[in-house]
């Protein structure tokens, strides 16, 4: 089952290779969700990677997407994992995205519940 998100390009991570030759390239997009917006990553994998190369913070794009879920040590993790991006037309014309924070993304994992903000 696939998913679709529209929103706007927050971040573009550098494509992460793996020792066992895996690699994968994530970023971050901005949806409007009525007073909350919201910023969801996805990662894209292996070829999909250079779907990343055409587009560039700032422009609305289109993402189809799967979700996909696994265990690890009885915790459940799940991905966004991206597999199709289509850019806005009308992104090209609009001015470019400086978020306010420019905090660097966060990619580990705590093993402990109390830092999950929901």
């Amino acid at each position: 089952m696939s998913y679709e998100l529209t929103g706007k390009i927050k971040l573009i991570q550098e494509t992460q290779t793996f020792n066992s030759g895996f690699s994968k390239r994530e970023m971050v997009v901005t949806v409007e969700d009525g007073n909350y917006p919201q910023d969801i990553s996805l990662e894209f994998l292996k070829e999909k990677i250079s779907l990343l190369d055409s587009i560039s913070v700032g422009q609305n794009v289109t993402v189809s997407f799967d979700i996909r879920g696994r265990e690890y040590n009885g915790r459940y993790f799940n991905n966004l994992v991206g597999w199709k991006i289509q850019s806005d037309a009308s992104a090209a014309d609009s001015e470019p995205y400086h978020p306010a924070d420019n905090t660097p993304y966060d990619q580990s994992f705590s093993n402990t519940d109390d830092d999950i903000p929901f």
